[in-house]
């Protein structure tokens, strides 16, 4: 934690309302933070003393900037932000409309940027804070048909690692998660059974991972200190290491 005992560091989580949004809200909150769950359309929390459940639309940054700066009036700080806000909009690139790419590159790839650039301030003055950018497998691999969600969370690997570069003497820490293909979420609830076979059998155990254990996962590097600018693959997909 970033915070003294006395006062609870502050957790922001974008697309909170997802499943691996949800999880992240709950393994923050069990770890003792104040958490600020952003979700775009429905609420699935309950607000309490340490839970601030609000509407978010991360393409707006005014929007987002607002949001931030109501989170600093409300709990004084911001030391996590948690880009987990994200999209698809599958089809094959030569008859994608516009409008698809757009909206993918807004959400996943603008969104994050937006947010980031709302919290920095308060980062910098309050003498530090995190950034973690949920990105994806496919941002190294690539997937046909998803050449808009593959070049945006490509993207957010690239803002990553630019923003720690720019970031990392003021204390500011950013990393990127690979979290896998997740069951039970909305990002997988199109896939079939046969679908989700396939993606279990290109991991070393065998079988895919799950948001709370990727929350968890997510939570241990909220402690490390001395890691920014890294990527880290949460699944057991084994590819090149270069």
């Amino acid at each position: 934690m970033d915070s003294d005992a006395a006062s609870p560091p502050v957790a922001w989580i974008t697309g909170a309302a997802g499943g691996l949004g949800q999880s992240l809200v709950e393994a923050f909150l069990e770890g003792g933070y104040r958490v600020a769950a952003a979700f775009h359309r429905t609420n699935p929390f309950a607000p309490s003393p340490n839970l601030h459940p609000h509407p978010l639309d991360v393409t707006d940054e005014a929007g987002v900037s607002r949001a931030a700066q109501e989170l600093l009036e409300r709990w004084g700080r911001i030391d996590l932000l948690i880009n987990n806000a994200g999209i698809t909009r599958d089809g094959l690139l030569a008859s994608m409309p516009e409008e698809d790419w757009d909206r993918v590159m807004a959400v996943n790839l603008g969104g994050a940027a937006h947010c980031s650039r709302a919290v920095l301030p308060a980062m910098t003055r309050q003498g530090g804070g995190q950034i973690l950018n949920i990105s994806s497998f496919a941002a190294r691999r690539g997937h046909a048909g998803q050449a808009n969600y593959v070049a945006s969370k490509a993207g957010l690997i690239g803002l990553t690692q630019s923003l720690a570069r720019e970031t990392g003497r003021q204390n500011i820490r950013v990393n990127a998660i690979l979290p896998g293909v997740l069951p039970g979420t909305g990002m997988t609830r199109d896939l079939d059974p046969a679908q989700l076979e396939r993606f279990a059998a290109g991991n070393a155990l065998g079988r895919l991972n799950a948001p709370g254990e990727v929350a968890r996962f997510v939570r241990f590097l909220a402690t490390l200190e001395n890691v920014s600018g890294q990527v880290f693959q949460l699944d057991s997909r084994v590819g090149r290491w270069t």
